[in-house]
């Protein structure tokens, strides 16, 4: 083809080209909601507000309620009118109460919006925690702490991948003293982030903690140390929990599984200059001297 025949066609391409990338099958929708969207991350709530205007699909629901939520931030708690009785109860800001409406009617019209259900629980969350601490844990007569562990629940299975949820899950439930659902979502996370030792670490010191499960812990420990052998702070928790029961079974004169529980315990303090190993050493000394009796 000559060099003139060449050029008449690379013209007809670029020609063509504009209108091949326009094909409604090749071509992606555009986001309706995309400036909103910025607007909410670069924190000017108003502006995008005034961008979703009435527009009233979840997804625009749900940004409506990050605006007001993020309004809320920065707006005065509530005072009441002069001569009315303090109430109990943490006042939510007249924003708030914006914010959740949104957020309801998000999850109302989607029930899989995992992110309408994670920030509902968010901005609910101060609130139930507040509330718990004054009723000792109890959680409130109006039930908001079951509404966010409910929500924290709802978003945790709308978002079969994600982690956020699930952090935010064992916090709250830990903060209220819920033990049994903050363990609930401990498991949830080993099984999301299966190969993460940091996260078996957590969840050792929560059941050796709160959880009051010391076997437990010693299990999520030795799993953390098959992918991080040489951490040195893990092995020394292991060895607390094998000193610890040798000492109550000193204490109930099971010298045979003392003894056992101090041979295991041995394989673990690394660290001859640490607390543990001064441990070993005491405990190990009472043994002798009890079967050199």
């Amino acid at each position: 083809m000559s060099r003139g025949g060449l050029t008449a066609v690379g013209a007809l391409l670029l020609l063509v080209a504009p209108a091949c990338r326009r094909a409604p099958g090749d071509a992606r929708p555009e986001d309706p909601l995309a400036e909103a969207r910025t607007l909410v991350e670069e924190r000017r709530f108003d502006e995008a507000i005034a961008a979703i205007g009435d527009q009233g699909d979840a997804e625009a629901l749900y940004l409506l309620g990050r605006a007001w939520a993020g309004k809320a931030q920065s707006a005065p708690v509530p005072t009441p009118p002069p001569g009315a009785r303090p109430s109990p109860e943490s006042p939510m800001k007249p924003e708030e109460q914006q914010a959740l409406g949104f957020f309801e009617r998000s999850a109302a019209l989607r029930p899989d919006h995992a992110g309408a259900y994670l920030a509902l629980a968010d901005l609910l969350a101060p609130h139930a925690l507040a509330a718990a601490r004054r009723t000792g844990g109890a959680g409130p007569r109006d039930g908001r702490v079951e509404r966010v562990l409910q929500s924290y629940g709802r978003a945790i299975q709308a978002d079969p991948a994600g982690t956020a949820a699930v952090e935010a899950m064992i916090r709250f439930a830990a903060g209220v003293g819920r033990v049994p659902e903050a363990e609930g979502a401990f498991e949830e996370l080993v099984r999301r982030r299966r190969e993460d030792p940091d996260v078996l670490v957590r969840y050792g010191d929560f059941l050796a903690g709160p959880g009051r499960n010391a076997e437990g812990a010693l299990a999520q420990y030795s799993q953390a140390l098959i992918w991080r052998p040489d951490d040195t702070k893990t092995r020394l928790k292991v060895a607390d929990i094998h000193l610890t029961a040798a000492s109550a079974l000193l204490t109930q004169r099971e010298y045979a599984a003392a003894e056992a529980r101090l041979g295991d315990a041995r394989r673990f303090v690394a660290d001859p200059a640490s607390p543990e190993a001064a441990r070993l050493r005491e405990m190990q000394g009472r043994l002798a001297e009890i079967r050199g009796r």
